[in-house]
């Protein structure tokens, strides 16, 4: 009996100068959440092209592109993110982006290109039976009502059925073309917190007609840190970032209002509603102290994802089968980023899975102004996802 064939690297290869081509290109032309028009139109026309279904305006600017081969009845689902970030870009080379204030500056641009190179390998080969969905979803990078939960609200598996669901994301600080899982909990809840301090202003000299907002912010931002070291199990892990203190206009003035943002992350859902409860009473209860006022508005951001131990194992063993094993962390620690394919995987089992990036020094790191994606992923990805699919829907497979 003949060994079953699977994409390999070597199939791919010959691909890469259009991948890079394709992916400087929308590199160039960045959009922000839910603007993703002509990235839209550039991802349907290429599917189009290959042969696919396509199924456009889902969650505004998001589609999803079907291809069904052979006689199987089982169905898997792809997803990478369109959006940029609203980011200057400071680097010069000639795929720059081209939109002032708006870069890709997380990598979307590679993990579409990775999956339409994977989309056009499938489409002319067709080594599986079954239906792949591939799904480009909008406004990753939201934090909130993002693109993934407003899919999923839409109906997306009820369209679109999927038996698992997979998607990655590249990770500068490790090699390229290195694949890295974890089963389980693998990234943090994220949520935010804005935070209105609203005194009364005044002179400088007269700070005792006044009701200072500076004071209480300070006050409240060295408060939040007890929480995570007298709140939170030493064993369990969760953060409380002030990533924005913003009030006044002049050194001999005393403004009337501060502002405050922050990020929170956790993983444990216990952890999480203890953080938000904590964070309320803190800010309202410091505030009074200061005989000031707080207005908080506390955002719940995207759950945590949460790997599925059967579809983790699947992912693991084609990748170990793709690079090699020494290729393949089938462990990494968990990270406090957060990831709205979160919500596709509360709908479906699945695996999100992370993909080295080479350096993060000298500002290459995720959501910098320097940062690019590595093209050497172009090659690796595509024929992840490619043989994914005709491992996921191999007859044989299913038979066994």
């Amino acid at each position: 009996m003949p060994l079953k064939i699977f994409t390999s690297l070597t199939d791919i290869a010959p691909h890469e100068p259009d991948l890079t081509r394709l992916r400087y290109q929308l590199h160039c032309n960045p959009e922000l959440a839910f603007c993703e028009a002509e990235t839209s139109d550039l991802v349907a026309d290429q599917l189009r092209a290959y042969g696919y279904q396509v199924h456009r305006n889902i969650a505004k600017t998001g589609l999803v592109g079907t291809l069904t081969a052979g006689e199987g009845r089982r169905t898997i689902g792809i997803r990478a993110d369109l959006d940029a970030l609203p980011i200057t870009e400071a680097n010069t080379f000639a795929h720059v982006s081209r939109n002032l204030g708006k870069m890709h500056a997380c990598g979307h641009d590679g993990h579409t290109a990775m999956l339409l190179g994977a989309a056009k390998h499938l489409a002319q080969t067709r080594r599986f039976s079954g239906t792949v969905n591939l799904i480009f979803q909008p406004a990753e990078e939201r934090g909130f009502d993002s693109g993934a939960k407003q899919m999923v609200a839409e109906g997306l598996f009820e369209r679109f059925p999927c038996d698992a669901v997979f998607a990655l994301h590249n990770h500068p600080g490790k090699p390229a073309g290195t694949f890295m899982f974890r089963s389980g909990a693998f990234m943090a809840a994220g949520d935010r917190v804005y935070i209105k301090i609203v005194g009364q202003g005044g002179h400088a000299a007269r700070p005792h007609l006044a009701h200072d907002p500076i004071v209480a912010a300070s006050s409240i931002v060295m408060g939040l840190q007890t929480i995570i070291s007298r709140n939170v199990d030493p064993t369990k892990a969760a953060v409380i970032t002030v990533g924005k203190f913003a009030g006044g206009d002049a050194p001999n003035v005393i403004p009337g209002q501060v502002e405050l943002s922050l990020s929170v992350r956790s993983f444990d859902p216990d952890v999480r509603a203890m953080l938000k409860n904590r964070i309320i009473a803190l800010v309202d209860s410091q505030a009074k102290s200061f005989e000031v006022d707080a207005v908080i508005d506390y955002m719940e951001g995207y759950p945590v994802v949460s790997n599925a131990d059967e579809e983790t194992r699947f992912a693991i063993e084609v990748a170990r089968e793709l690079v090699g094993s020494d290729a393949v962390n089938d462990n990494m620690e968990m990270l406090m980023g957060s990831e709205d394919f979160a919500y596709m995987l509360q709908a479906r089992p699945g695996c999100f899975l992370r993909i080295g990036n080479g350096p993060a020094d000298q500002g290459r790191g995720l959501h910098s102004p320097n940062y690019d994606f590595n093209d050497q992923n172009l090659t690796v990805g595509a024929a992840f996802w490619s043989r994914l699919v005709e491992r996921y829907l191999d007859p044989d497979r299913v038979a066994a």
